[in-house]
């Protein structure tokens, strides 16, 4: 089959539910031969990692998330503000998270965190020359800590216990390739 064959164009959208965090949307799509079929995507703001190294170091933070129940070890990262772009998102949970400012703010890649349900994208970005400013500016609601950690060990940990988050790997894998370069 050709691309155009393959490509679904979208009909209509129907929101079935609206959330803080991301809506549901169920779409009418259609084939170029007119196969049609309904389809859920979830359409949330892009989403930011940083990868914070300082001496061969990972800044790291640790915090309780709420759907696994667990507790998780994990780059800082939050969502992109309406109007802001991911750099600056960046630079603002970075800070935000960890009181750290980034000298040097590399960008290591952008993907769909899941093309079969989710609109948006995810950012990663590798922050060096960090300045302490001693200070997090947390939300109400966010309760965390920051820590130190070789990246060996992040690397060598991922996948396993506190290392579970996936869009972790996607960070890890772009900061490789990244070093791989250099």
């Amino acid at each position: 089959m050709t691309d155009k064959e393959l490509r679904w164009e979208i009909e209509s959208t129907k929101e079935l539910l609206k959330t803080p965090v991301f809506d549901v949307l169920e779409q009418q799509e259609i084939t170029h031969s007119g196969l049609r079929g309904d389809y859920i995507a979830m359409d949330a703001p892009d989403w930011v990692q940083v990868i914070a190294e300082v001496d061969g170091q990972f800044i790291l933070v640790r915090q309780w998330r709420h759907a696994s129940q667990s507790m998780s070890t994990e780059f800082p990262g939050g969502v992109v503000d309406r109007g802001e772009d991911a750099a600056t998102a960046a630079r603002r949970e970075l800070s935000e998270e960890t009181g750290f400012k980034a000298g040097r703010l590399t960008h290591l890649g952008s993907v769909s965190p899941n093309p079969a349900l989710f609109k948006n994208q995810y950012h990663v970005y590798l922050a060096e020359e960090l300045e302490p400013t001693g200070k997090q500016h947390l939300d109400d609601d966010e309760l965390l800590t920051y820590e130190l950690m070789p990246a060996e060990q992040v690397i060598a940990e991922y996948g396993r216990g506190e290392f579970a988050h996936a869009l972790m790997g996607t960070a890890i894998a772009l900061y490789l390739q990244h070093k791989n370069k250099a």
